[in-house]
């Protein structure tokens, strides 16, 4: 008898780093109509800058005039990966933003080295689904609000009066993420947060966040809340 052969199924192949670039410059384009003009102005720039400083440097030397060119095409290209990047994120979140668990999203996927957050609130109105998630970084305990201020405003001082029990004199900063016209837009959450000035060691943080999470009270919410999936609420 023939031996049979256990063909086992393939994984898929992962797409290569480019097909990845496209994928996520059609999904940017659908949310950020002007995402194309800004990258080709971003990359047209330095070249165009490179040029200029060869011929005023250099005239004459068409060596160092192509070298300049070169240098001038890979800062254009590194510029509109980054511009990619930036309107990417921003696209991204613009499609979560005002859906409950939304803040949690950015601080289990975003946030820099150096802060600890979890995407579980540490306070929720099960009514309203409005919450207040909590970060722990070198710039102290940072509060965060998701939804309007009239209705998180409550929740927001409980948990200051706990922190403060349980922290001492850390710094406490607030922020709010909602529709209010003074909040932090979604995409810019992170970066808030690093520009919060420094008062805690990397040792001190560690404390803190240990014992804020110590006494936090556990929320009857399912863990692993997917805002991808999340709908908006019926009035």
């Amino acid at each position: 008898m023939a031996r049979s052969k256990d063909k086992t199924p393939k994984p898929p192949k992962k797409p290569g780093r480019i097909k990845q670039m496209w994928q996520v410059f059609q999904m940017t384009r659908r949310y950020d109509s002007n995402i194309v003009w800004i990258m080709i102005l971003g990359f047209l720039v330095p070249v165009l800058i490179s040029v200029a400083l060869a011929l005023i440097l250099s005239p004459g030397s068409v060596l160092t005039i192509i070298l300049w060119a070169v240098s001038g095409v890979l800062a254009g290209v590194l510029i509109m990966l980054i511009i990619l990047g930036r309107r990417a994120e921003k696209a991204a979140y613009s499609q979560i933003e005002g859906q409950p668990g939304a803040v949690g999203a950015v601080l289990r996927s975003s946030l820099k080295r150096g802060w600890v957050g979890s995407e579980m609130p540490v306070a929720v109105n099960g009514k309203t689904q409005d919450a207040v998630y909590r970060a722990v970084g070198r710039g102290g305990v940072v509060l965060i609000s998701e939804g309007p201020k009239t209705r998180t405003q409550r929740m927001l001082d409980d948990e200051r009066r706990r922190v403060a029990k349980i922290g001492g004199s850390v710094t406490v900063t607030v922020i709010a993420v909602g529709p209010d016209a003074d909040a932090v837009p979604l995409h810019k959450l992170a970066r808030r947060l690093t520009r919060i000035k420094p008062t805690l060691t990397k040792a001190e943080v560690l404390a803190v966040n240990n014992r804020l999470s110590s006494m936090t009270t556990k929320l009857p919410i399912p863990k692993g809340v997917d805002p991808m999936k999340a709908r908006p609420q019926r009035g």
